[in-house]
Formats: structure tokens, sequence, C-alpha cells
């Protein structure tokens, strides 16, 4: 029962059902909060209990102070959990593993049970196996079945075992747009004490796009397996009241621009503002001028700038994408009824307290693609082709992008001051302009290879397109850019363009609602008869699920080392994620995908230069296929409708054949099979007491790598194919697994084995130790081989010597992924050194018992000399209670020994329990153990 301290109890009344609530008005402070504040302000209102949660947590909200960088410690408590199962199957093994610890150590395994609903939708494991054929989702289908059923039976064992834990089947949807369709409230009741109570829907997900149902006025952000798993068990989130940067919208977005487009150009923006780990609230009069599903692709976009969400407050916008979505009536009445009474309805004319004001006029957003390695690279469209050229000839991106945009000065057509005219020049009917380069010849290196497709000869060259994928994450949800694709698609074909026969092109919505519409508006058709045909519902290319590509174009590629692009209308594009044969991947919407598949290269000019040849032997322009925001409206209004939502998600949870057809043990202890190479037992809790070892200093330490900026999880623990000549890959072979089924290791997260030989093993990994060499390898010292991070890691730790990570800016930036702090771990690493991490995985470093240490401002390995072949010792960490918060690195090398002092990222007290616990999986499992 809460402790109600601000007596904010209260009632309300909608279609005669009686709600309780908790009132923010009762806090002295509230009016001036951000939306996301009060959200958080009435979690604690409501869950306060004088003991975790305290009428000072509550205070310390009202008296939020914008400017202060830390503010107080609160205990958040989610109202759900969302999985994906590259991150759900992992979460599941882990709790089944501490059912058996439980039991181990003489208490009741069914302590580990989910205590606030957990959602799981299985949505990452589908390939893209099969294109460009009628029947290819059925036989993607198959595979993904196949491949995938040791995986799938744990889930439903866990769904069958577990309380308040749902499974949607695979071949379902993707889980932020399920999420965003039909599993947001927006506002939850639950029954409490025997009262029904109204509250804000929240909740963290191990899915990174777990943002996207911010534009929903969702309050929601993706952190580590580990910690979801904690909050399933009922433990509330320790976390710091955020800093709340404050997003004003202003403008309309012009005609020929896109939800993509914005996106894009936010994320550049708020990468340079620097809004890691700050909550992003979008405000102002120009927020009633960005539908719904814009709002939602600008919400999933946060991984990728770096705050923790992204959120729109509640408005009219949001009840009517309820009612679209198939949402009853009379949610829809208490959600407005609920954000009127709280103070939480928008309100453009106010303006909260903010730490601080970005400004964006959304009529000077310009056609855009981002890449080739990070999402925050964004190129105008115009710039696209010079920029290309001069990343091949070995300029940086800053010098590339920069060279592209000067080149359009002095056109008076076309002039690149003038937002207007760049953003709206594909659907006005400018005249076609000579690419010159400024009168100077680019050198790029041009290495045409020859290869055979059909019987026609043909040429593939650096910087040519190779995947052309439209697929889930940003916009797939977002009907606009979808039609948009659609009818590019059906105007192309009618004036007789085709996909250049190289270019491996792929459909992978994020909910049958999708193809739903576009059969109903007749344009399957024409996109398929461009090669997008249906190839599943999931993630496919942009989590590393792309599939083969075209052989003879492999072979070409892989013969002639050419350096080919994907171009994809997903979130993600960092380095060997999207496939191991593509070195640049960009990012677009789903018509310029369209567009770059009927061009076939990066070096077309899409404003200037003709995508192909028309029947008529004309040249046909963008601007000719470029459908208008009217014509696209008219489609929308025309095609989709609420009973699509409806019909679509009556069986969300029944699945097909296959996944009713299994069979599932019962029982409340997971019977583990060791001969599995898909779900194994971790170690985790191997050898674990009751109580926790006294930490000690880390002595001795050797660098297991030595990184730069911008190492991403993916990075660290890549998701997609697994080389057969990797530790991960000998390893499956010696299981008995063929090449042809090792899958992928996001499809292998419940093996520990697979995982550990799979951290640090991406292929465009740069170990400053191996310098030159791409890829998980390293050196024990200066004169050594070069060896496998895995097999250093295991001469290491037979030595009994302790490991540590050094590293640049933004460590871990990039999907919310456990594995990459598991697998550290697990590889002996016992602290990791950078110059700064990424909010999730420094969470995750330390749930996984890693301590993270941060240089001092100025601090670098470049500019301390580190080689990483010193010997490192951490001190100060014996017998400390606190920890301190500076914390010593004492480094040895052949000169001497010197003292370098770090900053201690563990930032809460909480932090610093699951820290002295080994983690926070031993933390909570000793929790419940004496509970």
């Amino acid at each position: 029962m809460s402790s109600n301290s601000f007596d904010a109890r209260s009632g309300l009344t909608v279609d005669d059902q009686d709600y309780e609530i908790y009132r923010l008005d009762k806090v002295s402070g509230s009016a001036r909060l951000p939306y996301s504040l009060k959200v958080l302000l009435e979690n604690l209102l409501r869950n306060e209990d004088g003991r975790l949660v305290t009428a000072e947590q509550v205070s310390a909200v009202g008296n939020w102070d914008p400017a202060a960088e830390a503010n107080a410690e609160i205990q958040y408590t989610p109202a759900r959990v969302l999985m994906q199962d590259f991150t759900g199957v992992p979460c599941v093994v882990d709790l089944v593993a501490m059912r058996d610890a439980m039991s181990d150590l003489g208490g009741d395994p069914r302590k580990i049970n989910p205590l606030i609903p957990g959602e799981l939708v299985i949505d990452h494991s589908v390939i893209a196996d099969v294109f460009n054929v009628p029947n290819a989702f059925s036989i993607n289908s198959e595979y993904e079945f196949k491949r995938n059923q040791e995986r799938y039976q744990l889930l439903r064992w866990a769904q069958q075992s577990f309380n308040d834990f749902l499974v949607v089947p695979p071949d379902t949807g993707i889980c932020h747009q399920v999420n965003l369709e039909y599993l947001s409230r927006v506002v939850f009741t639950r029954d409490h004490d025997g009262v029904r109570q109204a509250y804000p829907d929240t909740l963290v997900g191990t899915d990174s796009h777990t943002p996207m149902v911010n534009g929903l006025g969702v309050l929601g952000w993706g952190v580590g397996g580990i910690e979801a798993e904690a909050a399933m068990l009922g433990q509330p989130m320790s976390m710091l009241v955020p800093q709340v940067v404050g997003f004003k919208l202003t403008g309309e977005l012009l005609e020929g621009t896109t939800a993509t487009d914005l996106v894009l150009t936010v994320a550049e923006l708020l990468r340079k503002t620097r809004v890691v780990g700050k909550f992003v609230e979008f405000f102002g009069p120009g927020v009633a001028n960005v539908p719904l599903a814009n709002r939602a692709t600008l919400g999933n976009m946060s991984p990728e700038y770096g705050s923790t969400c992204a959120i729109f407050p509640i408005d009219q916008e949001t009840l009517d994408y309820m009612r679209l979505t198939g949402r009853s009536e009379h949610q829809i009445k208490l959600v407005e009824a609920y954000a009127k009474e709280q103070g939480m309805w928008h309100d453009p004319s106010h303006t909260p307290d903010f730490s601080q004001v970005v400004e964006l006029d959304l009529s000077t957003v310009e056609t855009s693609i981002a890449g080739p390695k990070r999402p925050q690279d964004r190129i105008p469209l115009r710039s696209a082709a010079r920029a290309v050229r001069g990343l091949l000839a070995g300029e940086s991106q800053e010098e590339a992008v920069l060279a592209g945009g000067l080149d359009d000065a002095g056109d008076e057509s076309f002039p690149a001051s003038d937002p207007v005219a760049i953003s709206s020049r594909i659907a006005r009917d400018a005249p076609p302009r000579v690419y010159e380069d400024d009168g100077v010849e680019l050198e790029w290196p041009s290495d045409p290879a020859e290869l055979v497709l059909d019987g026609q000869k043909l040429t593939l060259d650096h910087g040519d397109v190779v995947i052309a994928a439209i697929t889930s994450c940003t916009n797939t949800s977002n009907p606009s850019v979808m039609i948009g694709a659609g009818l590019l698609a059906k105007k192309a074909v009618e004036l007789g363009l085709s996909s250049k026969p190289w270019v491996k092109t792929t459909l992978a919505p994020g909910s049958r609602v999708v193809t739903d519409y576009f059969d109903r508006a007749g344009l399957t058709p024409y996109l398929e008869k461009l090669g997008f045909d249906l190839v599943g519902y999931g993630c496919t290319t942009c989590i590393g699920n792309s599939g083969p590509l075209i052989p003879a174009v492999s072979q070409a590629v892989n013969g002639n080392d050419l350096s080919v692009a994907a171009v994809l209308s997903g979130n993600r594009n960092f380095e060997g994620r999207i496939h191991p044969e593509v070195k640049m991947n960009f990012l677009a919407s789903p018509p310029l995908v369209i567009a770059y598949a009927l061009a076939g290269s990066m070096h077309v000019d899409l404003l200037n230069d003709p995508l192909g040849e028309g029947t008529d032997g004309s040249p046909v322009y963008l601007k000719d296929i470029w459908p208008t925001t009217a014509e696209i409206k008219s489609v929308v209004d025309s095609s989709l409708e609420a009973q699509m939502f409806t019909d679509g998600y009556a069986d969300v949870y029944h699945g097909d054949d296959n996944w009713r057809g299994m069979h599932v043990p019962e029982g409340d202890m997971f019977a583990w099979n060791e001969e599995s190479s898909y779900v194994r037992k971790p170690p985790y809790f191997d050898g674990m007491e009751r109580e926790p070892a006294p930490v000690a200093d880390i002595v001795g330490a050797r660098v297991l790598a030595l990184l730069g900026d911008s190492v991403t999880t993916d990075h660290i623990s890549p998701a997609g194919n697994i080389k057969k000549s990797s530790p991960a890959g000998q390893y499956l072979l010696e299981q008995g697994v063929a090449q042809a089924d090792f899958n992928s290791y996001g499809s292998r997260r419940g093996n520990h084995n697979v995982m550990i030989r799979g951290t640090f093993a991406n292929i465009r990994l740069r170990n400053l130790l191996v310098p030159g060499v791409e890829g998980g390898f390293t050196k024990r010292s200066a004169d050594g081989d070069v060896e496998t991070i895995f097999d250093a890691s295991n001469a290491y730790q037979a030595e009994g010597t302790p490991l540590v990570v050094i590293a640049g800016t933004d460590y871990g930036s990039g999907s919310s992924r456990d594995w990459a702090a598991k697998g550290t771990m697990l590889l002996g690493v016992k602290a990791v050194i950078a110059a700064s991490f990424e909010r999730i995985h420094r969470s995750n470093l330390i749930g996984m018992g890693v301590l993270p240490l941060q240089f001092k401002d100025g601090d670098t390995a470049e500019s301390l000399g580190l080689t990483g072949m010193e010997t490192y010792s951490i001190v100060g960490l014996a017998g400390a209670s606190p920890l301190p918060r500076e914390i010593t690195v004492r480094i040895e090398a052949e000169g001497g020994s010197r003292d370098v002092v770090t900053t201690l990222r563990i930032d809460t007290p909480a932090e610093e329990a699951y820290y002295v616990h080994g983690g926070i999986l031993q933390y909570v499992l000793r929790q419940l153990l004496d509970a």
C-alpha cells in the first residue's frame, strides 16, 4: 500500500468506471515539469512505500533543478517489460539458470518469476535467404523455424511456466511496431489492493527501439537484458533524475521531404548537442504538424543520438492514432480524461522548465541519407554522389560531405543556401544539371569487375549498390513513407524502369497491416515487379540478417575487394553489421531505397542523373516518379482503417501450425540439453555463495584490446554472420553443426560458448595492439604472435592474469546488447577504461561485475602515451565503502611506473550494490533468497 505522504490518492470516473489515480498537483512544483518528468513523478507517488521509494524522492522530482548535472537518485518501477527474441532468449536463459541457483542454495525456485508483465515479440530470427520470388516469405519462414526450434521451445516453456509472460510468435511483426500498434496502452490499468488503478503506461525494453512508443506519449527506453530481468523480478530501477532537453519544433516539412529526412536531421543535431543519458522532449507549435507515425520515427531513433528517450506529450494526434489502430473507445476516453486531469495534455503555448532548448524549423529539413558507418553521419542527397566518391578516394566524412555541398555554389537554380529549393527539388519540375565536381575530376579507385547475371555481361564497381532493403525499424511503422515507396514503384514500373540485376531487393515490414494496406491500395504488384517481394515480418537487414548476396555479385566483390554499398530504411549501419561483404551502408527513406535499386549505384546523382531509360527511350528522372504529399495522403486515407489493425491483432498470440505443434515439457525447472548448440546453462552462478566476497583491488592486469572512438556494441558483440574461420565457427563445426546451419550470433545468444568466442570478433574491429589488422585479434607482447582475442583470453585466464580494455569516446554506443557486457566478463576483463561511455553499455558492464572507469577530461590513451603493453593495477577498491569517486590506475612499463587518476562511473548506490555482489543477477538472487 502506498504511504500517500502527499495525500495524492484520488479518483477518476470514465464511462461509469471508477479508477484510483495519484494527483500530480499535490506535489509542489509539478506544474512546471516537462511531461516526461511528470510521468516519473506519478510513478514515485504511486509506489511510495517509505522504504524503497520515499517521500524525499517524490519531493526531489518536484524540486528538480533543470541546470544540475546530477539530480537525486530515485527508484523507478516500470509498468511492464518488453523484449525481442535476440535479447529475450538470453533473459529467459538467465531466469531459468537463476531458478537452478535458487534451488542449489536452498531457496524456492518459484520465487524466480516475473512480478510485472513481460511481453516478448519474436522478430529477430528471420533471415532474407530467399528474395525476389512470390513465395519468399513462406520459404524464409520455414528456414527460420527449422533453425530456431530449440530457442522457440524455450520461449514456449517460459510462457507456460512463468506468470505474466506473453510471447508473440514468429512471422507476426517487429517488436517495436507491435508495441506501438497493439501492446501500448498509453494509460495503464491494473487491480491493486482491491481497487482499479489508472496510471501512465511505462516500460523498459531489451529492444533498443523501445522508444518508438515515445511518439505515443508512452515513456519507455532500452535497457540491457540483465536490467530487464531485474525489473521483471520486481526490482525498482535505480536512476538519477535526468536532465531534460526541450526540442522545440516550428514550421512544417516541405514538399518532397519525409519522416526519414527529419529523423536523420534530428539524429545529427542531437549527437552534436550531446544528449547521452538525457531525456529529450518535443514541444512547441510545430508538434501539431507532426503525425503520430513521424513522432514514432523520431522516438525510435533516440538510441542513435544517445538520449534515453525522445518523447512527445499526449494530444489529439495521440487519440486519433489510437482510434486508427483499433483501440477501444473507452480506452481512448480514459487516455484523454487522465491526461487532462493530470496536466499531461500538450499545451503548445506552455513551455515547461527544460535543462536546455534546441530548436528546429521543420521547413529547413532536406532530403538526406546517412552513412556509411554511423546513423548520425547525415549526407544531403544533393551531396551524396560527390560524398561517396570522396569517401572512396580517402577523404574524411566531413571533407566528403562538405565538398558535396560546395559543389552547388553559384548555381542559381539550386542554391546550396536555400533549404526550400533543396528540399523540394525532387517534387519540382527542375531541369537536370550536369555534375562537374567544380571542374576538377576527383580521383577515386574505379576498378570494375565483370560478372554475368542471367546471361547478361555486366560490371560492378566500388560504390555500386548490392543491397536495397525496405526493412523494419525506423520506417515500416510509418504509412506515409511506405505508401510513398509503393507509389514510386508504381510510377517506375509504368514508365518501364527496373531494378538493376546486381541489387538484392527485399521488403520486410514491421507488421501484417503494412502488406494489408499495400494490397488494398493495389501497390503490391508494382513492388514485386521491382523485386521487392515480401521476405518476412522481422528486422532482417538492419540487424545483419540480410542473407547471402547474389552469388555472382558475391564472387565479384570478394574477388576484387570491392567497396560496395547497401541502402536500407533501418536505424543501424555500423561497420560489419549489415553484411560482411558490404563495407558501405546508407540509411534512407523507403522511396529512396527503391530509387537506389533502380539506379544501382551510389555514384548516381539522384537529383540530376537519370535513373534509367523508359519504354519510350527517354531518360527517367527521380522527379518524374516521386509522389506528391497529396498523392500519398489520398492513398493512405483510402487504404488504412481501424479494422485492419483489429483483424491483424485478433489472434496475435496464436501462431502458426509450427508454433502450436511444438512439444513443450512441463515443470518449474527447465530440462537443459547438453547437446544443444542454441540453449546452454550459463556459468554466471557457478560457485556462488550466499554472501558476496569482499571487493578487491585489480592487480597486475594486462590489456586485451586497445580501442579507438565510437566502438559500438556491434563491434564488441556482433549479431550477424558467423565466419567459418572464427573461433565461434570452429566451435560449431566441432559440435557437428554444418556451416549452412550456423545461423547468426544473434540467434546463438542462448549459448555462452558461442557468444564468448564472438566477443570482440567483429570483422571490422580495429584493435590498436595489432595495427593494420581488422577483426577479433590481439597480441600479448610487442614481439608476440597475432592471435584471436578468445585464444589470448584463455591463455591469460590460465595463468590467472586479470584483463582490462582501454577505449576512446562513446564506448558501447548502439544496440542495448547485454552480450557485449556478458562476453567481456567471461573473457576475464575486470575493468574497462574509456574516454566516455554510452549509457546502456556502462550500466550493463556494472550489471556483469565489470568496473567502468573514465579518463579525466583531456586524458586519452594517446595523450597518456599508452601502448597497451603495460601492466595495470587498479587500487583503492579493497576495503572501501562506499567506493571512492576517483580511482587510481597504476601503470607499469619498462621505464618505470606512474599513476593515472580516473573517475569511477558507478553512478548510484544501487549500481554499487550490484558491483559489490558481482553483478545484478547475483544481487537479485540473494535478495530473493532472503525474502
